[in-house]
Order: C-alpha cells, then structure tokens, then sequence
C-alpha cells in the first residue's frame, strides 16, 4: 500500500508536469482561449487546471494500490469535476454570482454556466460515491452513506474553488487538507497521493502567478479530496461534511481573504513563496491585495480585455474589482451580489 502511494504521488507530479507542458506547447483552440490578464497587467494561463484534473485522473486509473471501486470513483470525480468545471472557465458569462444569483437566474428562466456547473459536480458526486459505495450494511444504512458522500464530493468540489483567490492558496489548502485527511486512514492515504502530487508539481507555476487553477483545477482537486474523506469511517466523513458546509455558508458572509490577512499565522502562510506587492498592487492598511491574482472561478481581479472577468459560479467566491489592483470586500457598497470571497 505504501508503495502504490508513493508511486501514484509521483506518477500524478509527473503527469501535471508532462500534461502542463504538452498542453502548452499546443492549447487547445489557441492559447488566446486559455490566457488571462491579472491585476499586474500581465498574461496568465488557465492550463494549469486541465493538468491538474487530467493527472489525477490518469494517476487513479494505471498506479498500483487502490481497490477497484476508489480507482473508478477518484477517476469520475477529478474528470467530472474538472470538466465541468473547465466549461465555465471558458464559457462564463459573469452576470450571476453564488448560489443565490444562479438561483435567482433560473427562477427567471435563466440557466446560467454556473448553475449547469454546479449541477455537473452534483451529479458526478453522487457517481463517484455510488462507485465507491461497498458496505454489505442494510438499506437503509447504506443510502444514508451514500447520501453523505455524494454530498462531502461535491461540495469539497465547490469550496476549494472558493478558497482559490490568491498565488498558491488553493494548493495549500489542499495540501493542508489532505495531511489531515491522512489521520483517516490507509485508504484515504492511497486516494490522497494523486491529488498531492498533481498540487505540488503546480505549485511553482502558481506562486509565480504564470498560470492558475481555474475552475477546472480547483474544483478537481476538491473533488479528489472529497473522495478521500468519503473513504473515512462516518464519524469522520460527517464532521468533514459539517465542516466544509459551515465554510461555505459562512463564505456568504465573510471574505476567506480579510480573515486571513487579519490573523498573522494564516497570512504568513498564504504569503509564503508568492511574489513580493509592490506599488499601487497594495490594498489599504498593508493588505497584499496587489498579491492577489486570476482564481480558480476567473477571480475579478482578472482586469483584461472584455470576457476575461469572470464570476464566482458557486457559493459567494469572488468579490467585484474595485479600483485598479484592489478587490472589493463583501459587505462593502461594491460587494454587489457577490458574497463571501
């Protein structure tokens, strides 16, 4: 078992690295599709999330030591996720923001990316948890199971998308994640490895603000960890659960950003091997809001051409741009809908 997970962590760093440059060296329908501007005024690429989602995957299906059922499900939940994620990365419109405003818009007869994106991941939680599901418990046990871990995928899928605001953040989390997730157990362990290899292998193209997660990327990598706790006994997967839905409820009120900057230990990290503010990239009172830059949902902070800010498609992510190179907070006069981060 031991073995197998090293060999899939290094098989998933090796495969997002090879993925990355491949994807690179030939975007798919030209890099002008996949490139973003950032609050710096300088191009960034969206291909680090297909990489990300691909090397799980691949990382799922050929390396040795993971039982059947968590091969297929890691596999569904990285590629699902990851695709239906990539869609509104490239299809977005960035007129309706979280739940809320994508729930507004289907009350209107609107069917907004991010509503069909966050039906996407819905859908593929509960395959993923469907294809992992082998408890001989009786019926009833078993659909509760299967109802918690359809739920734990999918909405780890959305809050690492919200948590993808800033260089490298999301991948910290991830990796922070999955070093608690490791106390679970062998099994989350072996699912662990593919995520953690496919995050570290990125994360120098991160923190060097030369590309991003995207939807695509960070709703993979929540997808996988979503996977891994479900492999945990249900004690934890239903504190794993509750934790991950308080973050996100909170998120439409609080900004993930402003807590961290206000608690040094989290700044610290957050900051730690991103690129140095300087300038106007400044927030106010020392706030690194220059440091931010394009997430994992088309952060606003993303300034470019028409078509390149996007919008938070799913719980309350990202604020609206304020003045050039600082993003407005929620519960200021530009939070406008937007809620949380």
């Amino acid at each position: 078992m031991r073995r197998g997970t090293g060999i899939r962590l290094l098989a998933a760093a090796v495969a997002a690295r090879a993925g990355y440059a491949a994807l690179g060296a030939r975007p798919p329908g030209g890099a002008d599709r996949w490139t973003r501007t950032n609050h710096r005024g300088e191009p960034v690429t969206l291909l680090e999330g297909p990489a990300v989602a691909l090397a799980g995957t691949a990382a799922a299906l050929v390396t040795p030591g993971l039982s059947g059922r968590d091969r297929a499900a890691l596999a569904v939940a990285a590629a699902g996720s990851g695709a239906f994620g990539g869609y509104d990365d490239l299809a977005g419109g960035g007129d309706q923001r979280g739940f809320r405003g994508h729930l507004g818009a289907l009350a209107h007869g609107q069917v907004t990316t991010g509503a069909v994106k966050l039906a996407g991941i819905g859908v593929t939680g509960m395959i993923a948890a469907a294809l992992r599901d082998s408890d001989p418990a009786g019926p009833s046990r078993r659909a509760a199971d299967l109802a918690i871990d359809s739920v734990l995928i999918a909405s780890a899928a959305n809050l690492m998308n919200l948590f993808d605001l800033r260089p490298g953040r999301a991948i910290k989390v991830t990796m922070l994640a999955g070093a608690g997730l490791a106390a679970a157990g062998p099994d989350a362990r072996a699912v662990l490895a593919a995520p953690a290899g496919a995050a570290i292998a990125m994360l120098p193209e991160d923190l060097a603000e030369r590309a991003m997660l995207g939807d695509c990327g960070a709703n993979a990598l929540g997808a996988m960890l979503g996977v891994a706790a479900a492999s945990a006994p249900r004690r934890i997967r239903l504190a794993a659960l509750t934790a991950i839905l308080a973050l996100t409820a909170a998120s439409e009120k609080i900004s993930f950003t402003k807590v961290i900057e206000r608690t040094p230990p989290l700044r610290w990290l957050d900051m730690l091997g991103r690129r140095p503010v300087t300038g106007s990239a400044s927030g106010p009172a020392g706030t690194p809001a220059g440091a931010g830059r394009p997430s994992g949902e088309r952060d606003p902070e993303l300034i470019g051409e028409p078509g390149t800010v996007g919008e938070p498609e799913t719980a309350g992510e990202h604020e609206p741009v304020g003045e050039p190179g600082l993003v407005s907070e929620p519960g200021t006069a530009s939070a406008s809908g937007s809620a949380g981060e």
